[in-house]
């Protein structure tokens, strides 16, 4: 953290060093970086992160902070624009592709999150859930049963989901036994960020480099080896300090699957399917294909309530259900750090980190500056640095950026929603009890990755 201020303040007194430099986009940054509105804005910025990484401890939603300081942010563009003889056309332009940009994700996540909520809504994860605990697994059993599921779930629905749903589970069969609770949790949330780094719906990461174009959707399948080093390498050394015990008996019911679960997990699949084709067969943006899929569900859900009378399944419920607060927070970091490269700032930390470490140590440098900073916003500036990287580079820092978070708890959503429902049983220093070994799984990767896909 520290060395992340110290250049972002360093580049607060950088001089100007251009007045206009030309964006892939056609449209200008401004080059005023070196002015005092500029730099009042890199400050708002750094103070509305504050209150985000403070969210546990303040309850102030992440969102709420961002937002105003987007609003803020732009406010003074916009006047240095003027101040700089921009017309309003070209601050419009610049304006007008963060909104599509945030426009394309938000609905994409907003069918993603429906779809979600709808199979939870149906059973789905309760149902698994009451199956890991009625199978009376050992400790040691179970953390690799929970941690194998979480790693593969979370590369189709997000890390915030995979890790409650099975966090659940451990923290059910682990009553009594806080050692194997809090050594399950890590488990979780390393396995949770792993998952989703090899697929385009694992992580919102994952998700911009897709939508951006810099990779295909079936070249993040390259990073699934990649993806299992991160894992297993701190789970081997975990499981050793596993008890070797087996949890009490428990009296758990099976849960039943509502009438037409199985159809909606299908229908999420083929949704799926249906914006990867958008995107690879009619070039069209991936968020077409997922809202078509999301009037299919529509529909159905109509037939649920027309063939089934008991049944009560309104898909509008499950639109409102979706986590408003995360796409907030990421209309706020859009719009924020994509005001800060209008004024100019992301060409100088282009150039800091990039031009002066190379590609590839500063790809790794993204993926540890995620372990405290929400790797969204550093996605979001790396992909508006309109950097000039190969494949093999853009697959890298998509494995650390999704990675990374793992290093500490607070690194990652998976890990900050575990600590707000673990009762204290997994808190900062219980997991960074273990961050010695999840960064060794950390470089781990990132050498599998040099040596498969290099």
């Amino acid at each position: 953290m520290l060395r992340l201020l110290l250049v972002l303040v360093g580049l607060l007194f950088v001089p100007q060093l251009v007045m206009a430099e030309v964006y892939e986009e056609d449209f200008t940054n401004l080059g005023l970086t070196g002015t005092e509105r500029g730099i009042y804005t890199v400050l708002i910025f750094i103070i509305a992160y504050g209150f985000v990484m403070a969210e546990e401890f303040t309850g102030l939603r992440k969102s709420k902070p961002v937002i105003l300081a987007a609003g803020i942010i732009w406010a003074h563009a916009a006047i240095l624009a003027q101040d700089a003889g921009v017309s309003v056309e070209q601050l419009h332009e610049a304006f007008e592709y963060n909104l599509a940009e945030f426009a394309a994700l938000m609905l994409f996540l907003l069918v993603a999150m429906t779809y979600i909520n709808a199979m939870a809504e149906r059973n789905v994860f309760e149902a698994l859930r009451s199956w890991m605990i009625r199978k009376q697994f050992s400790y040691k059993q179970l953390f690799w049963v929970t941690g194998i599921i979480t790693f593969f779930l979370s590369a189709v629905a997000d890390n915030l989901t995979s890790a409650l749903l099975v966090g659940a589970v451990v923290m059910a069969v682990g009553k009594g036994n806080d050692k194997f609770t809090a050594i399950g949790l890590v488990n979780l949330v390393v396995a949770a960020n792993a998952g989703g780094a090899f697929s385009p719906f694992g992580d919102i990461t994952t998700l911009m480099v897709w939508q951006a174009g810099y990779a295909e959707f079936f070249d993040f399948f390259a990073l699934f080896i990649p993806s299992i080093v991160n894992y297993i390498v701190p789970a081997f050394f975990m499981y050793q300090a596993v008890p070797d015990e087996q949890p009490a008996a428990s009296n758990e019911e099976a849960v039943m699957l509502k009438p037409g679960a199985i159809q909606v997990c299908v229908l999420f699949l083929l949704t799926i399917v249906t914006a990867v084709s958008f995107k690879q067969f009619l070039h069209l943006p991936p968020f077409m294909g997922m809202m078509v899929g999301l009037s299919v569900l529509m529909i159905y859900g109509y037939s649920i309530n027309k063939l089934y009378s008991d049944e009560s399944f309104d898909i509008f419920d499950k639109v409102r259900d979706a986590e408003w607060d995360t796409l907030f927070f990421f209309f706020g970091v859009v719009f924020a750090v994509g005001g800060l490269g209008y004024i100019g700032y992301l060409e100088l930390l282009s150039g800091a980190m990039y031009d002066g470490l190379g590609d590839t140590t500063a790809n790794i440098f993204v993926g540890i500056i995620s372990a405290i900073v929400d790797n969204i916003p550093v996605m979001f500036a790396v992909l508006n640095m309109n950097l000039e990287m190969d494949l093999y580079q853009w697959l890298l820092v998509t494995l650390t950026a999704g990675t990374g978070g793992s290093l500490l708890s607070v690194g990652s959503a998976a890990g900050v929603a575990l600590m707000g429902t673990s009762k204290h049983k997994y808190t900062f220093f219980s997991h960074m009890k273990w961050t010695p070994v999840i960064a060794l799984g950390y470089f781990a990767s990132i050498f599998v990755h040099y040596l498969v896909n290099g």
